[in-house]
């Protein structure tokens, strides 16, 4: 402790002011840490005697809790005074030199050991101490350091001090009356004494706040009606008179604590404040239909409501009534209905957010219930929290039931809804449903369901029936006609075709405008499903072309085209035009049954232009075959000539049969070796048919320079360089077979065989024409749209080459791009104009038949 006593005067004053600091810091910390425990418990009985418990707790319990205080006091103090050290000069210097670093403080206080005679080791001592003494410029004053923290590790000390700041914010009239109230015998003015608090507590579902009475100024004051009213009194309670109109049975006595609701206007009096309160009514809850009624083909109702109420609607429901009058009591209605409960459903409400004004959709769905489809009466009901209720004007409806568009679908619920009007209709139901199942064969697609049914008319014949077994067999009637209805349609195309049937056979029974679009989203959706199958199951891009005999009659459609036309059918049936909304429908019917017989002919076929070279190969060895055989004739082997044109006859039965498996190129044909007499496996096809190739080689060479002709003339690439370059090497084939065959006739063979020569010369000359056309459509197609139509009016058709309406024809029957329908702001005005136009021409007689003929098939195909 003496290791400070020798310091310099010089540096004891620089730092002489931190040291005081530091002192009063160390003063502080060890007062704390010894009286502590002294502080709770004073904080402790201030909280008591200022929150006012002292005035309301017994008086026993008071002087118990000050005596407890008067202990814990002093036991505390004694033990603050065994525990406190106060500090010293030497301690605040010690803690000082501990915040500074190298301890300059003790370093300047001390002296040089060893050396003091040594001048250099005097020097160093020196420097040491000048640097120490700069170190004393950053002392600073040390903080106090309490750390109660382990000293009180339940922070009992805190909690006292919270107890303290509650009782001085909110207990402070109480406390005069609570610190005398700890003393017995202590007392004072009884006026200055006496106190009071007072609440006004609204009901919990008007969300209003609670008002304290004190920060109410006396006059009007309005609060909703049922709210609950306390008053606590403090000290001297007789001394606070109070009056209020709502306690039927006032006290006689002051008591300290006054409840009452307030449920009518009235005046409360507090000693020289009055207040004239003014009740809030609690409104009844008001609920409204809005909107139309709408029904779904399921049977779903929604229906629209709005209910209001001043602090927000609870609950509600819908009841539901069989409106008997209006009732059409005939067939199975016309017998005395079984008594039911009216029909009951919640209304549905927000979870969360203000209730005051509520605006929701009621759905349901009662396709189920005795009472669908007949006359019922609705109201709806709106419920507060304080029990209130509030009713809307019954509207009556139909009540929405399920829509069957199946005959005997309805027939089975017609009789079901009989038997839940009163089991006196089981009978005649059973007859009626025995009738329909006499034959299920004509009605019922599944011979399952015909056994349903059977199996449902034991129990309806029965004398007895319940209730319990007559709802069993309900529900089975159901479940029988939902599968009518809807059915197993696991192919896209049926599921099409039940869905244009349902569209048009609810548009004939006058359905609703969202029946409708709900059958047209039907529609859609089978005719997604049915192009995605198509798309599926059909052929490469270069197998999928129209077959090349279908000619004018062909029309390329898009799925682009078949969604407007939809459009278009909705768009009228919006419009109320449903005669032409069903007309178009059964357009779009039978276009679709089109495009499903076009996709079964292509199916294992190849394009245009491959069945043509494939066709044209297969001439082209025939020929050759018959020109092996007019050589073995010439060669004169007469001997041998009948035995073999009867092989090559019979081997010409069997090429129609088996159609190309030989034959894949021209080159492989020309190396057939003479005499072989190789079958005509691939196809002949000639309008006359190839079973009769039995006659002489003339005849013979006269059926190849037919099917010749044929192909030439289904020959596609019309318009086209190629295309037109190859019929003319086939006509020229044509010329040669006639001229061949013309000398055959003769019994010119050598003539025959140079004419034979010239017509497969030919042929080949128009396959090669035939291939270019091929190899040029190809890369127009993969030019893009744009290109397409440039290539189109390059190589389409010329001059003379358009339909009567001034069209292009285009490739493959299908219109060119530059159609007047390809654009325009409204197609199908403009499709009426045309269809006109077609009709008019039509009559005129002046224009060829040919003509006719061709606007006469455009008019029968639309």
């Amino acid at each position: 402790m003496e290791r400070y006593d020798n310091l310099p005067e010089a540096a004891a004053a620089r730092v002489k002011r931190p040291l005081r600091l530091t002192w009063a810091g160390l003063f502080v910390e060890r007062l704390t840490r010894a009286f502590w425990p002294l502080a709770t418990v004073l904080f402790l009985a201030l909280a008591w005697a200022l929150s006012g418990l002292a005035a309301i707790a017994p008086l026993l319990v008071t002087q118990v809790v000050a005596g407890l205080v008067v202990i814990a006091g002093i036991s505390t103090l004694v033990l603050g005074f065994a525990r406190y050290r106060a500090p010293t000069k030497i301690d605040a210097m010690a803690r000082l030199d501990a915040s500074l670093p190298g301890a300059p403080i003790a370093a300047l206080a001390d002296a040089q050991a060893v050396g003091a005679t040594d001048l250099g080791s005097r020097a160093v001592w020196e420097a040491h101490l000048a640097r120490m003494a700069t170190k004393l410029d950053a002392a600073k004053g040390q903080a106090p350091r309490a750390d109660l923290a382990p000293r009180d590790p339940y922070a009992i000390r805190l909690i006292a001090l919270t107890a303290l700041a509650v009782a001085l914010l909110f207990g402070v009239r109480a406390a005069g009356p609570g610190l005398t109230a700890m003393i017995p015998g202590a007392g004072g003015d009884p006026v200055a004494q006496a106190s009071w608090e007072g609440w006004v507590e609204p009901p919990s579902y008007t969300g209003k706040p609670t008002l304290y009475l004190g920060d109410q100024a006396p006059g009007t004051l309005q609060v909703p009606e049922g709210s609950r009213v306390t008053l606590r009194l403090y000290g001297k309670v007789d001394e606070i008179e109070i009056t209020e109109t709502w306690s039927e049975e006032p006290p006689t006595e002051p008591v300290p604590t006054r409840l009452f609701t307030i449920d009518t206007d009235g005046t409360l009096t507090i000693g020289d404040d009055e207040w004239q309160v003014s009740a809030i009514d609690d409104a009844d809850p008001a609920i409204e239909v809005s909107g139309e009624l709408s029904r779904t083909l399921a049977g779903e109702m929604r229906q629209g409501f709005r209910a209001t109420d001043d602090y927000g609607v609870a609950t509600g429901t819908a009841q539901v009534t069989i409106d008997m009058p209006s009732v059409d009591r005939s067939f199975g209605l016309a017998a005395e209905p079984e008594p039911r409960e009216p029909i009951v459903v919640d209304l549905p409400m927000p979870f969360r957010g203000d209730r005051s004004e509520v605006e929701e959709l009621l759905v349901e769905n009662f396709a189920q219930h005795p009472w669908a489809e007949l006359p019922v009466s609705v109201t709806f009901t709106a419920t507060d929290a304080a029990g209130q209720t509030g009713t809307s004007t019954p509207f009556d409806i139909v009540l929405p039931g399920r829509r069957f568009l199946n005959p005997i679908a309805q027939a089975v619920i017609e009789m079901r809804r009989d038997i839940l009007w009163t089991t006196d209709n089981a009978a005649a139901s059973a007859r009626i449903l025995r009738a329909i199942s006499n034959r299920p064969e004509d009605f019922f697609p599944k011979a399952e369901q015909a056994e349903m049914l059977r199996a449902s008319l034991g129990p309806l014949e029965e004398e007895d029936l319940n209730p319990s077994v007559r709802d069993e067999v309900a529900q089975a009637l159901w479940d029988l006609a939902i599968e009518l209805e809807e059915g197993a349609l696991n192919d896209a195309l049926e599921r099409l075709r039940r869905a244009q049937e349902r569209l048009q056979e609810a548009m004939r029974q006058g359905a609703t405008p969202d029946e409708l679009s709900e059958l047209m989203d039907e529609l859609r959706e089978a005719m997604r499903d049915y192009m995605e199958q198509l798309a599926q199951n059909a052929q490469p891009p270069e197998n999928q072309l129209d077959q090349p005999d279908q000619g004018d009659n062909t029309m390329e459609m898009t799925q682009q085209d078949l969604q407007e036309m939809m459009d278009r059918i909705e768009e009228l049936m919006r419009e109320g035009r449903t005669e032409e909304a069903a007309q178009m429908l059964q357009m779009l019917q039978q276009m679709m049954e089109n495009m499903q017989m076009t996709q079964q002919q292509g199916q294992g076929q190849q394009s245009p232009g491959q069945q043509a070279m494939r066709g044209l190969q297969e001439t082209l060895r025939n020929q050759r075959d018959l020109s092996d055989e007019t050589f073995q004739e010439q060669e004169g082997q007469q001997g041998q000539q009948g035995q073999q044109q009867g092989q090559q006859q019979g081997q010409q039965g069997q090429q129609q049969g088996q159609q190309g498996q030989e034959g894949q190129n021209g080159d492989q044909m020309g190396q057939n070796q003479p005499g072989e007499g190789q079958p005509g496996q691939g196809q002949q096809g000639t309008q006359e048919g190839q079973s009769d190739l039995q006659g002489s080689l003339s005849q013979r060479q006269r059926q190849l320079e037919r099917e010749l002709e044929r192909q030439r003339n289904n020959l596609p690439g019309a318009g086209t360089e190629e295309g037109e370059a190859a019929r003319d090497a086939l006509d020229r084939a044509g010329r040669a077979m006639d001229e061949a065959a013309e000398a055959l006739e003769r019994g010119d063979t050598s003539g025959a065989l140079d004419r034979q020569a010239d017509a497969m010369e030919e042929m080949r000359e128009g396959m090669r024409n035939l291939e270019d056309a091929m190899r040029r459509e190809a890369e127009q197609q993969q030019e893009g749209q744009q290109g397409g139509e440039q290539s189109a009016n390059r190589g389409g058709p010329q001059g003379n080459e358009r339909d009567p309406l001034g069209r292009e024809a285009g490739e493959r029957g299908a219109l060119s791009s530059d159609s007047p329908l390809a654009d325009g702001e409204d197609v199908y005005r403009r499709a009426e104009e045309l269809m006109e136009e077609l009709r008019r021409r039509s009559g005129e007689t002046e224009r060829p038949q040919v003509e006719r003929d061709y606007i006469e098939r455009l008019l029968d195909l639309f």
